[in-house]
């Protein structure tokens, strides 16, 4: 009976080896590298989307020009109005008027000389030049001028009408203006802007008691 011989395990086939730990370093290494692509990835669109809306509020506050807005406060007589309720009416006064121009842009406003009118029954009775000067960004520029009114150009009509309201002790005044412009916005861009005022002053007695603006 033959002695049990010694069996040797099989080599592999072709001299190869199983490589099982290599081969699972190599895949984590390669899904290292696939997630750091994609936190990349992510990190740039995000980074993209938050470029997109800082340009979108750029665009659409900052860059945006808004109509300045121009108007009258309540004014003060100077000294007591000359009045008379007769069949020759007429209204003297002098008007210290305060101004208000509103800039809501980001950009200063530079603004040329207009000419503000004073009317009585459609009738100039008093106008003001207003010179040219520049409201700062998100800023009122406040100023005063003095108007002088003076009813004597009246029709016979207007006179009759001025009657009435001196008896009736109101007096109502309109004030108009057209004002042009430029909002200047990062040093560069130049937008041009004109903007109105179209106001109703009602006085009582020596008083201007109230003033509407649209």
């Amino acid at each position: 009976m033959e002695k049990n011989q010694q069996v040797d395990p099989l080599a592999p086939t072709g001299g190869q080896y199983p490589r099982s730990d290599q081969e699972s370093l190599s895949n984590n290494t390669e899904q290292e590298k696939r997630q750091k692509r994609l936190k990349w990835a992510a990190y740039i669109a995000a980074f993209t989307v938050f470029q997109v809306i800082v340009i979108l509020v750029f665009v659409l506050v900052i860059m945006k020009v808004h109509t300045p807005k121009f108007r009258i406060g309540t004014p003060r007589l100077a000294s007591q109005a000359a009045v008379s309720a007769q069949s020759d009416s007429f209204f003297n006064a002098t008007l210290v008027t305060p101004f208000r121009l509103k800039n809501s842009n980001f950009g200063p406003y530079k603004y040329d000389s207009t000419t503000v009118l004073f009317k009585y029954d459609g009738t100039v009775v008093g106008q003001v030049d207003v010179p040219k000067g520049k409201a700062n960004f998100k800023s009122t520029k406040k100023f005063d001028l003095t108007v002088t009114v003076d009813t004597n150009s009246l029709t016979n009509t207007s006179r009759t009408r001025l009657g009435d309201d001196l008896l009736a002790g109101n007096v109502t005044l309109t004030s108009s203006a057209n004002l042009n412009g430029k909002v200047e916005l990062m040093l560069i861009f130049k937008k041009k802007k004109s903007t109105s005022m179209d106001c109703t002053m009602a006085i009582v007695g020596q008083t201007v008691q109230s003033v509407n603006c649209e």
